[in-house]
C-alpha cells in the first residue's frame, strides 16, 4: 500500500488532506493549551478557597481550632492546597511535554511537507514541460509533411504540363525535395522527442511521483503517530499525579478519621470550667410556728448568739465584700419586705377587727436568699484597681473563674520563662562575645558590650520579678497561698500606696460565664462564713439618722422578715419614707427598727432632716 502508486493523480487532493492533517495538530495543541489554563484556574480557585477558611492569626478564630474536628478541617484545607498543586503540575508537565513539543514539531512538519510538494510540483512542470515540447515537434513535423506532399503534387503537375519549361520543372522538382527532406528531419525531431517525453513520463509516474507520494504518506504518519504519542502523554501527565493525589484525599481521610469527640468535649470543660462548686441544697424552714420577727430578731448582730445557720456568700477577709454600701442600706436589702402592704382596717377600732389588721402575705424567703440576690445582681462601680486602667481586663486576670484564671495564669508565666531563657541565651552569647574581646582586643572593645549587657541582665531581672508576680497569683489560685500579702501587691504594680485596703480588695464586676457573682479567684467554691463575721464587717457604720415621726394609726403585728411591730397610738421614728412601694421604716429604739405599712401610720417628717 503505497501513496505512490495509488494515489498517482491525487496529487491536489493529497495536498489538501496533509493540509487537514496539520490543522488537525494545531487544535489539539489549542485543546491541551486550554486545558493547561484550566487547570491553572482550578489549582487557584482552590488555592483561594483554602485561604479562605484558613484561620486568621492572632484572632480568637485561632483558638476555635484546638477541637479535633477544626484540626481535621485545617489538615483538609492544607491537603486541599496540596491537590491544587498537583493541578499546577498537570498544567506544567503539560505545557512542557506537550504543547511545547508540538508546537515545535508543527512548524517542523509544515516545513517538510512544503519541501515535498514543492519536488512534486517541479516534477510536474518538468513533464508538462516535456509534452509541450513533444507537441510542438508534433505539429512542426505535421505540418512539414503536408508541405512535402503540396511540393510533390506541385512537381508532378509541372511535370506533366507541357507548356512548362524544363527549368520550371527542375526548379518544382527541387522545391519538393527540399520539403521532402523537411518533413524528414522533422519526423526525426519528432521521434526522438516522443521517446525522451515517454521516458520522462515514465520517470515521472514510476519513479518521482512514486518517491514523493511515499515522503508524504511518511511524513503523514509521523504526524499521526506524534498526536498518538501525545494523546498517551496526557493522560500519563494525569496519571504521574494520581499517587500524590490519593495521598491528599488519604490525608483528609486520615484527618476526618483522627476527629475525637470525647477529647473535644474535654477540650470544652477545660475552655469553660469556672472551678466553682454547685450550690447546696435549701435548709428547710418551718413555718407551722408563727414567729414575731423584728429588727432585732433579723438582726445580724444579734445572730451570733442563736445558732444561724452558715450564710453563703462568695468572701474571703473582712471589708471584702460590699465597701461601698453602708450597713443599713444593706440590712434594708436583705430584710425589706417584697409584696405590697395589706390595706389599712375597715374600722378605726381594733375591735373591727378581732386579730387585728394581717400582715403582708408573703412566703417567708430565709436570709440566704437575700444574700443570694444581692450577689447575682451586677455592682455598678467598679474597683479602682480597674479604673487605673480605664476599665481594661486586669492583669492578674480577677475577672474570670478560678479554673479560667489558673489557665490564664499558667500561660502567662510559661511565656515569660520563654522571654527569660531567650533573655539569658542573649546575655551568655553577650558574654562570650565579650570574652572574645577581652582575649583578641583588635577585635573589638569589651567596655561597648557593658551597657548591653547589663541591659540584658535588667530585662531578666525584671522578666523573674514579673514571673514571681504571676506565679504568686497562681499559687493562690490552686490553694498553695492563702491569700496576696499587701507587699506582693505592691511589687505587682496594681495597687496605689495611698490607697485604703478595702478600695485594694473591692470586688471588681466580676461573674461568672452565667452572670453569677464571683469573687478573688481564691475563692473555688462558695464560702461559708458566720452571720457574725458578716455583722462585725459593719460595726464601724453609724444607723441611719431620722427623718421625721410618725403615730401609728392601727395595730400591726410584723410577723414577716423585716417588719416590725406596733400599737395603735404608739409614736416612733421615721428612718426612710415610703419609696413607692407602700413601705415606711421605722425605729422604736437603738435596736429595734423595721417596715411597717406606710397606711398604718401618720407621718410626721422633719422639714430640715428631709433637705439635708
Amino acid at each position: 500500500m503505497s501513496w505512490g502508486t495509488e494515489l498517482w493523480d491525487q496529487f491536489d487532493n493529497l495536498e489538501k488532506h496533509t493540509q487537514w492533517g496539520i490543522d488537525i495538530l494545531e487544535k489539539y495543541i489549542k485543546f491541551v493549551k486550554e486545558r493547561t489554563e484550566i487547570e491553572l484556574s482550578y489549582a487557584k480557585q482552590l488555592r483561594n478557597l483554602s485561604k479562605k477558611y484558613q484561620p486568621k492569626k492572632n484572632s480568637k478564630e485561632e483558638e476555635e481550632y484546638k477541637y479535633t474536628s477544626c484540626k481535621a478541617f485545617i489538615s483538609t484545607l492544607n491537603e486541599m492546597n496540596d491537590y491544587a498543586g498537583q493541578h499546577e503540575v498537570i498544567s506544567e508537565n503539560m505545557a512542557s511535554q506537550i504543547i511545547v513539543d508540538l508546537a515545535r514539531y508543527v512548524q517542523e512538519l509544515k516545513q517538510e511537507r512544503k519541501l515535498n510538494f514543492h519536488d512534486g510540483r517541479k516534477a510536474q512542470q518538468h513533464i508538462e514541460s516535456c509534452w509541450k515540447q513533444l507537441e510542438s515537434s508534433k505539429r512542426r513535423f505535421e505540418r512539414d509533411c503536408k508541405e512535402a506532399d503540396r511540393a510533390q503534387q506541385y512537381f508532378e503537375k509541372m511535370d506533366a504540363d507541357i507548356n512548362v519549361t524544363k527549368a520550371d520543372v527542375e526548379k518544382a522538382r527541387q522545391q519538393a525535395q527540399i520539403r521532402h527532406q523537411m518533413a524528414e528531419d522533422s519526423k526525426a525531431d519528432y521521434s526522438s522527442i516522443l521517446q525522451k517525453f515517454n521516458h520522462e513520463q515514465h520517470e515521472y509516474y514510476h519513479t518521482h511521483i512514486p518517491n514523493i507520494f511515499q515522503k508524504i504518506q511518511e511524513m503523514e504518519e509521523r504526524r499521526i503517530v506524534r498526536i498518538g504519542d501525545s494523546m498517551k502523554t496526557y493522560a500519563e501527565v494525569d496519571r504521574q499525579v494520581i499517587p500524590i493525589i490519593g495521598k491528599c484525599l488519604d490525608g483528609i481521610v486520615k484527618a476526618a478519621e483522627s476527629i475525637d469527640q470525647k477529647n473535644d468535649s474535654q477540650l470544652v470543660i477545660e475552655a469553660y470550667k469556672s472551678g466553682f462548686e454547685p450550690p447546696g441544697d435549701i435548709e428547710f424552714e418551718d413555718y407551722s410556728q408563727p414567729m414575731k420577727r423584728t429588727v432585732s430578731d433579723n438582726s445580724l448582730s444579734n445572730s451570733r448568739g442563736e445558732g444561724k445557720p452558715d450564710l453563703k456568700f462568695g468572701g474571703k477577709s473582712k471589708g471584702k465584700l460590699w465597701p461601698f454600701i453602708k450597713k443599713n442600706k444593706l440590712m434594708s436589702l436583705l430584710t425589706s419586705p417584697h409584696q405590697p402592704p395589706p390595706p389599712p382596717p375597715a374600722s378605726a377600732s381594733p375591735s373591727a377587727v378581732p386579730n387585728g389588721p394581717q400582715s403582708p402575705k408573703q412566703q417567708k424567703e430565709p436570709l440566704s436568699h437575700r444574700f443570694n440576690e444581692f450577689m447575682t445582681s451586677k455592682p455598678k462601680i467598679h474597683c479602682f484597681r480597674s479604673l487605673k486602667r480605664g476599665g481594661a481586663t486586669p492583669e492578674d486576670f480577677s475577672n474570670l473563674p478560678p479554673e479560667q484564671r489558673r489557665k490564664k495564669l499558667q500561660q502567662k508565666v510559661d511565656e515569660l520563662n520563654k522571654e527569660i531563657q531567650k533573655e539569658m541565651d542573649q546575655r551568655d552569647a553577650i558574654t562570650k562575645m565579650k570574652d572574645v574581646y577581652l582575649k583578641n582586643p583588635q577585635m573589638g572593645d569589651p567596655a561597648s558590650l557593658d551597657h548591653k549587657l547589663a541591659e540584658v541582665s535588667q530585662n531578666i531581672e525584671k522578666l523573674r520579678l514579673e514571673t514571681q508576680k504571676f506565679e504568686a497569683w497562681l499559687a493562690e489560685v490552686e490553694g498553695r497561698l492563702p491569700a496576696r500579702s499587701e507587699q506582693m501587691r505592691r511589687q505587682s504594680g496594681l495597687y496605689d500606696s495611698q490607697n485604703p485596703p478595702a478600695v485594694n480588695n473591692c470586688a471588681q464586676d466580676r461573674e461568672s460565664p452565667d452572670g453569677s457573682y464571683t469573687e478573688e479567684q481564691s475563692q473555688e467554691s462558695e464560702v461559708k462564713v458566720l452571720a457574725t463575721d458578716f455583722d462585725d464587717e459593719f460595726d464601724d457604720e453609724e444607723p441611719l439618722p431620722a427623718i421625721g415621726t410618725c403615730k401609728a394609726l392601727y395595730t400591726f403585728e410584723g410577723q414577716n422578715e423585716g417588719t416590725i411591730s406596733v400599737v395603735e397610738g404608739e409614736t416612733l421614728y421615721v428612718i426612710e419614707e415610703d419609696k413607692g412601694d407602700g413601705w415606711t421604716r421605722i425605729r422604736r429604739n437603738e435596736d429595734e427598727e423595721g417596715y411597717v405599712p406606710t397606711s398604718y401610720v401618720e407621718v410626721y417628717l422633719d422639714k430640715n432632716a428631709k433637705d439635708s
